[in-house]
Order: C-alpha cells, then structure tokens, then sequence
C-alpha cells in the first residue's frame, strides 16, 4: 500500500534551517493498522502530512499503490488525496453552518460528484449517528462531531485512512468510543489506517506501533511479537 524510502524534510525559521525527517524508510501492507508514536517535535505528524500529501518533502520518495506522490503536483496530490485518501484531525475540521449530513458529503460534491444517499445512512449507524443527519455541529459532543468527521472521511472509500490524534480532545470514555469505531472499520472492512498519536492506550489497538524520535524510526513492534506487551507497557509507565 505504502512505501517510503530516504524521506527528509526541513523547514526554515528565519536563517536557520531545521531538520525533522531523517531518511525515513518505511513500508505498509494493505489493511493494516499502523501507529505512529513519539514524543512532540519528533516528526510524526509531518510523516503523515507527506503521506496525505499535504506537504512535499526534501528528499525522497513516497509510493501509494504504486503512485510517486513526491512527483506529483499540488493540484495532481489534492486529486489522488480526494480519490484514496481520508483524513481525520484532532479538531475534527466540521463546517460550523452545515448539518452532519451535508459535513459528510461535502467533499464529495465540491469534487463535482453525485452522493448515494443509501451510503451516507449506511455510514450513519456505522458510526452510531442514525438519525442525527440534520443536525448542526453545536449541536454535538465532541466524540459525536469526531464520528462525523470518520464518517465524511470514509464516504469517497478512500484506500488509505490517515488520522492525526483523532482522540486527542476526548476523554477516556469518548476515546475509546472513537477507537473502537476505527478497529471496527478495519477489522469488517479491512482498511488501512495509519494512526499519530501520544497516547499508548490508543496505539494499543494498532496491528503495528512504530516509535518515531528526532526525525527517524528508532523502534517497532508487531502485535504478533513476543514482545509487544513490554513494549506497550514500557510507554505505559
């Protein structure tokens, strides 16, 4: 499904310029769940802004389903982003004056493209919001308004989810709620998620958890390991 060899990536701050990715090298199967763990400030979100392209690396090369991503245009990146890509973020990013159901289906008519109505109720009891259609976001908690924002990335049934601390202004209740629902998506449906988070109550539900730390992959671990529960609860501590 993914694979990266020798990213970097640096920003500048004046005159000064700071390195963030260091060589990534790093591959993902289709239908796994991946995720990706480190401290603040090392890398991690912006690994996962260059596989949505969001942003354009230094170096290096970014394949999706065979598709160079880091020889794309931005126009052309925003195309295959709209076609294979959902994106969920921690402040959920719902549009304030539409309902949930205009939240989901929007990126799909500004994309010029018609809307099964059956599709949307289907992926409104998937996320337990049947019935909430015409609502408006106020109108929601947030673990309600996070499921919207699931649900409006999944509509165009993207090959690869990438979620950027979606639990992140959750409490534990409500995060588990959200977690469960993504382990939902990918066990019946077998997508393919790539998950940032801090929190290793969340990365537990993960087939794979990589450690990032300034800049590269300093360790992983495979659900199947014999070691994944140390390494789980090494965090944990």
């Amino acid at each position: 499904m993914i694979n990266v060899s020798g990213l970097t990536k640096e920003y500048k701050t004046g005159k000064e310029v700071v390195p963030v990715l260091k060589g990534v090298d790093l591959s993902i199967e289709e239908g796994e769940f991946v995720c990706i763990i480190g401290p603040s400030g090392s890398g991690k979100t912006t690994l996962l802004h260059l596989l949505g392209g969001l942003d354009t690396a230094n170096s290096g090369s970014i394949y999706l389903k065979n598709t160079d991503l880091t020889s794309k245009t931005e126009k052309e990146r925003t195309i295959l982003r709209r076609k294979e890509i959902g994106l969920v973020f921690q402040n959920y990013q719902l549009l304030p004056t539409l309902t949930v159901y205009e939240n989901i289906v929007f990126p799909m008519h500004a994309d010029g493209k018609n809307v099964s109505a059956t599709d949307v109720e289907n992926l409104l009891k998937a996320v337990d919001l049947a019935g909430y259609e015409n609502r408006f976001p106020y109108e929601l908690s947030g673990g309600q308004q996070q499921r919207v924002a699931i649900a409006r990335s999944l509509i165009h049934k993207p090959s690869l989810l990438l979620a950027d601390e979606p639990t992140g202004n959750l409490d534990r209740k409500r995060s588990g709620d959200i977690l469960d629902l993504l382990a939902k998506f990918h066990y019946e449906q077998k997508q393919t998620i790539v998950m940032v988070t801090h929190d290793m109550f969340a990365a537990g539900y993960a087939d794979r958890i990589i450690l990032f730390k300034d800049g590269v992959i300093e360790a992983e671990v495979k659900r199947e390991d014999d070691d994944y529960a140390k390494f789980l609860a090494r965090f944990m501590a």
